[in-house]
């Protein structure tokens, strides 16, 4: 076990591996290793039949990878990756891995979606297992059911419904309280009851993107798979005749896309939209913001001991911002003010260290360390677990920080869609805290539209034009009218 990756904090606030590696370090994987994790793109690239490919996927966090690795296992498509960075360097790596359904509403837009993609991952770690591994030594999956818990009077009567509507979609759930509750969790202090959901799991995001990348890896051999990290994209390519997109241009290759391409760039698809359609006919602007997000890793804690996964149902309500006031879904992210909240969320990961969150913060792309923001962290869970009030947060042992920028979208709702326009320009973002537990049921999504297989989960909600076609009719319209004016 000693070869694999438990976060701990380099002096300059850069996540490393326990050998004092920078964990975004451009490294060469061989095949079926777990010593280190990612691929040089050089490397990599040349297990691929040169530069042109049937589909071309943008951005390696989970969600872009998973696209990849759905055309290169249900189609004969080839497949390159490309991203500015490497794997897990954006808000993936930095998140806490929940697959859970608890906090989720039945009968909502996300709910069909995020059921599907959970579904999928049950059967992935299904079939892992079946092939003789252990889903947790493979992905870190843990079957750890979550609660949801409440202190309030308002917040326990809404758990009581959520528990019903859930029991109500199918999933086993219950709600507890009194001795049921401190038996299912005896850390837990005085809250007044909870909602069990008995089949959430987690997983830890650098093992399962490890094990997609090496899946997608054994492509390269019959010249389907290649991978361009740390090479920015620039510009669409288009056709001189047609106009037609034919791939990306990146800083050092052009890689061409017969069938697609696919935008996955997390908190960075807008900007990256806009760039790319600089000079084109469209005015699409997709608002997805960089949402900052502050957990709190202690290493091997062992006074804190957790049966589940564990979250405070104010989480829930802080999920979806407020506006502030003047300000609008299409300003950038450097003019929105800046929104903090706290929701307490606990977890213990597959190494056995804590896991404590959750903040939100619109700031922009800093990702800096906010002192402030961690001791606030570690306040709210003293709140819900007693034996963390004896411990000062500087006595606790090794700890690291993780921070990453969430692609939020005001609503909730993620971006999966074909760009109005653009025919063979596809765009998965806006998944905020989500993408790990969606990432599946989204690349199966990409996958049909792109092959025109029909649907899973309904994709309208989804699309660029039940969302923003509209209001781009509006834009158009006022500014007519204002020019006319003149």
């Amino acid at each position: 076990m000693e070869a694999i990756w438990r976060p701990c904090l380099s002096p300059n606030g850069i996540c490393t591996r326990k050998s004092g590696r920078p964990f975004h370090q451009n490294v060469h994987l061989a095949v079926g290793s777990r010593s280190t994790r990612f691929a040089s793109s050089r490397a990599a690239a040349a297990a691929a039949s040169g530069s042109e490919f049937d589909v071309v996927v943008v951005g390696t966090g989970i969600i872009g990878l998973t696209i990849a690795n759905r055309f290169l296992t249900s189609s004969d498509l080839s497949v390159a990756v490309v991203d500015s960075r490497v794997p897990c360097s954006g808000a993936t790596g930095a998140g806490q891995g929940y697959i859970w359904m608890g906090h989720k509403k039945p009968g909502s837009e996300l709910w069909q979606l995020a059921m599907r993609s959970k579904r999928l991952w049950e059967e992935l770690a299904e079939t892992i297992r079946d092939q003789g591994s252990d889903p947790l030594h493979v992905l870190g999956w843990k079957r750890t059911g979550s609660l949801l818990v409440g202190r309030s009077s308002e917040e326990l009567e809404s758990l009581k419904e959520r528990v019903v509507s859930l029991k109500n979609a199918g999933l086993r759930a219950e709600y507890l309280r009194g001795n049921s509750l401190r038996s299912e969790e005896p850390a837990l202090g005085e809250v007044g009851g909870a909602a069990l959901v008995l089949d959430d799991c987690q997983l830890d995001a650098h093992l399962t993107v490890e094990f997609i990348l090496k899946g997608n890896r054994s492509f390269g051999l019959q010249g389907r798979y290649a991978e361009f990290f740390n090479d920015p994209v620039v510009s669409l390519c288009r056709s001189e005749s047609s106009g037609e997109v034919e791939g990306v241009q990146t800083s050092g290759n052009i890689l061409k896309a017969r069938r697609a391409v696919v935008v996955a760039a997390g908190a960075w698809s807008r900007a990256l939209m806009r760039s790319l359609l600089t000079g084109s006919n469209s005015m699409l602007d997709i608002p997805v913001k960089p949402r900052k997000g502050h957990l709190l890793i202690i290493e091997n804690f062992n006074k804190l001991q957790l049966n589940h996964g564990v979250m405070e149902v104010g989480y829930i309500d802080h999920q979806i911002a407020t506006q502030a006031p003047g300000s609008s879904a299409s300003e950038p992210p450097e003019h929105e003010q800046s929104f903090s909240s706290i929701s307490m969320t606990a977890t213990i990961d597959m190494f056995g260290n804590l896991v404590l969150g959750s903040s939100r913060q619109f700031t922009g792309f800093n990702t800096e360390v906010d002192q402030s923001i961690v001791n606030l962290i570690w306040r709210r869970a003293r709140e819900f677990f007693p034996v963390l009030k004896g411990s000062p947060l500087d006595l606790c042992g090794n700890k690291s920080i993780r921070i990453g920028l969430r692609p939020y979208m005001d609503g909730g709702k993620p971006i999966i869609s074909n760009i109005p326009g653009l025919p063979t320009v596809f765009l998965a973002t806006g998944h905020e805290g989500g993408g790990l537990c969606m990432a599946l049921g989204t690349a199966e999504m990409v996958c049909d539209m792109v092959l025109g297989n029909p649907g899973k989960v309904d994709w309208a909600p989804f699309s660029v034009q039940e969302r923003y076609l509209r209001l781009l009719h509006v834009a158009e319209l006022y500014k007519w009218k204002f020019r006319n004016m003149k």
